[in-house]
């Protein structure tokens, strides 16, 4: 069987949760943000991932990443991964959309990049980075990143331009799945919160 790539995001943060843009700086897991980590751990150890057997784990650095792998329970399979980091948001870093847009009226970081930060040239070819990894894998692989860096990696796994990620949301603890369909790149599951309900 072709490989896939599980993406998991990290847990809410006080910064997610204000929708402040969180690149480099080390902001830590909300308790709501650990508990969902936990919840998605007990999902990915059940049937019919049953804790992913063989599975190639990696993760971002920071701290929001590497606690959410570590309370789901991939912690001691994982190896940190700067390729994984968030996009650097450089002067931006810190500031909600609202604020980038009285700054900058039209900005979208998918366009424009930031000032002092990355490009979305940089960034693509940073998940173009991880999609050659996990395609050259003969086993299913699992990240634990961040949003921005997650969904450029699901465009560039679908062939499409990085600006396509601004199309495809995704969620603090959410669990995607890219995998293949008719030969072709495609996405098995994206934003799935089934393991957040109840």
């Amino acid at each position: 069987m072709a490989p896939r790539i599980l993406l998991a995001r990290h847990g809410q943060t006080e910064w997610s949760l204000s929708g402040k843009h969180t690149g480099r700086t080390d902001v830590p897991l909300l308790e709501e943000g650990r508990r969902g980590a936990g919840l998605l751990g007990e999902r990915l150890h059940r049937a019919p991932l049953d804790g992913l057997p063989g599975v190639e784990v990696r993760t971002s650095p920071l701290s929001r990443a590497r606690e959410t792998c570590d309370l789901a329970g991939f912690g001691e399979r994982a190896a940190n991964w700067d390729a994984l980091l968030e996009w650097h948001y450089g002067e931006y870093e810190g500031l909600k959309p609202e604020e980038i847009q009285a700054l900058r009226p039209g900005w979208l970081i998918w366009r424009d990049g930031v000032p002092g930060g990355e490009s979305p040239a940089e960034v693509s070819a940073r998940a173009d980075e991880v999609v050659a990894w996990a395609r050259e894998a003969d086993r299913d692989v699992l990240v634990f990143a961040h949003g921005h860096i997650l969904r450029a990696i699901g465009a560039r796994w679908l062939g499409l331009p990085v600006d396509f990620a601004a199309r495809i949301r995704l969620n603090p603890t959410s669990l995607s799945v890219l995998g293949w369909a008719y030969g072709d790149p495609a996405i098995e599951a994206w934003n799935d919160l089934g393991h957040l309900a109840g």
